[in-house]
């Protein structure tokens, strides 16, 4: 029996594909559960429209994740952490703490989709990979700098780095 996926089924195919499937499986499995349709003229005709929108969709939101992952790329977080002799920062800058800091500069990201494999202990520059779409990464700049003891400020610094924050 020949039918035409409507949603992506593992290991038989993708959202638009002909399959040839057993009866029973296509008719007491995949049809309940419109999963798929029976091959005719018409389900050809209106899968192929439904290919066609679903096509310009994924074109759109490509464009769109596009922008976020550019937007993304610029930005550059500060965190300001104590840290002992060898620049091992006391507690750590987890995936947690980059999502607040983009929250505050009005990014919804979620923490799942930062790629921080552990979190980071030591002062120094870094570059986090964000998961913005299945295809789609961009780059996050992270700066874990030294918090200075109270009454002594470093020369140089501002406070203008926006995601700044004091643990």
């Amino acid at each position: 029996m020949k039918v035409i996926l409507k949603q992506d089924v593992e290991k038989l195919g993708r959202r638009g594909d002909v399959v040839n499937v057993a009866p029973g499986f296509g008719r007491n499995y995949l049809i309940p559960r419109k999963m798929a349709l029976a091959v005719t003229a018409t389900n050809l005709k209106t899968i192929e429209i439904e290919r066609q929108a679903l096509k310009k969709k994924v074109e759109i939101e490509r464009k769109s994740f596009q922008s976020i992952v550019q937007k993304l790329n610029q930005v550059s977080l500060t965190f300001t952490r104590r840290a002992g002799d060898r620049d091992i920062i006391f507690g750590s800058v987890s995936a947690g703490d980059v999502k607040e800091a983009l929250d505050g500069l009005g990014y919804d990201i979620d923490k799942k989709k930062i790629m921080l494999d552990e979190p980071i202990k030591r002062l120094g520059n870094f570059t986090v990979p964000v998961k913005i779409s299945t295809d789609d990464r961009a780059e996050v700049k992270i700066i874990v700098a030294r918090e200075e003891a109270e009454g002594t400020a470093a020369a140089g610094e501002t406070s203008e780095d926006t995601g700044s924050r004091k643990s």
